[in-house]
């Protein structure tokens, strides 16, 4: 299992208001604290700043290069923001980049990132026609970044397939038709990865963390594999670790018995 501790993202306030003064000891706290509570990658998204995203980019990876011994995954819309950060992330072991899509112009623009630095890649379900509303939608989708990618001589060990995990607070199919993608990525591609942002399927709902901790183990029940989440949250993180055993994918429950020594799920 990978995870990805999402927190030092500037669409969050606390994390826009500590980019905004410079705030470089709050920044690496939060890395730091990421990089105890499990997380396997830090995820350095800065693109709400598109004004001045290159150089924030450089900034924010400096700062948490400075924290933690982890590796990195750059995620920005902008290329040029996601070379600067992958040419500095390059230092912490293999990178990871959010994402590339089907989309001609994105495809375009991301491979060659991810051919020069060999980096692990976030392949989302998203081409020219927009966000994919359907499991067969999505699939016709992954097809077309599995061969591109793998034609292009990437490792299907370094593909995560985001099967485009939407709110069902505005279409109450979204997550069975997530769960279903995500079905078939298993069937047809068993030596790729599968990923996703596990909070998008709460959006616009009260009470967001039960939905995210249900959605957790159903998505790994399916045959996801690795997940860009708050490692923060020690409930989620419970039911991850609990999930793992009883699916047989902790041999003799060492993962869950190591975390629980280490109080990475137990109550504060």
């Amino acid at each position: 299992m990978l995870i990805v501790g999402e927190l030092i993202n500037t669409s969050r306030k606390a994390i826009k208001t500590a980019v905004e003064n410079r705030d470089a000891g709050y920044l690496r706290e939060i890395a730091r604290r990421q990089a105890g509570a499990g997380a396997n990658y830090i995820d350095v998204n800065c693109g709400t700043m598109y004004r001045n995203e290159v150089e924030i980019m450089e900034w924010l990876v400096n700062q948490v290069k400075e924290a933690v011994d982890l590796p990195l995954c750059i995620d920005s819309p902008n290329p040029e923001a996601l070379a600067r950060g992958l040419e500095l992330a390059c230092g912490k072991g293999q990178p990871m980049i959010n994402s590339i899509t089907a989309e001609k112009e994105r495809f375009r623009s991301v491979l060659p990132f991810v051919r020069k630095y060999r980096a692990k890649v976030v392949a989302l379900c998203m081409d020219d026609g927009g966000m994919p509303d359907t499991a067969e939608e999505r699939m016709a989708i992954v097809r077309k970044l599995v061969a591109g990618l793998t034609q292009a001589g990437v490792p299907e060990d370094d593909i995560y397939l985001d099967p485009l995990v939407k709110p069902v607070s505005t279409n109450d199919g979204a997550g069975l038709e997530a769960l279903a993608t995500l079905a078939a990525v298993r069937r047809e591609y068993p030596d790729v990865h599968a990923i996703c942002g596990l909070s998008n399927v709460s959006y616009g709902l009260p009470n967001r963390k039960v939905l995210n901790q249900v959605f957790l183990v159903q998505t790994m029940t399916a045959g996801m594999d690795a997940y860009l989440l708050n490692p923060l949250d020690r409930t989620l993180m419970g039911f991850l670790y609990a999930a793992q055993a009883l699916l047989g994918k902790d041999p003799f429950c060492t993962q869950y018995l190591e975390a629980y020594r280490r109080g990475l799920y137990r109550p504060d």
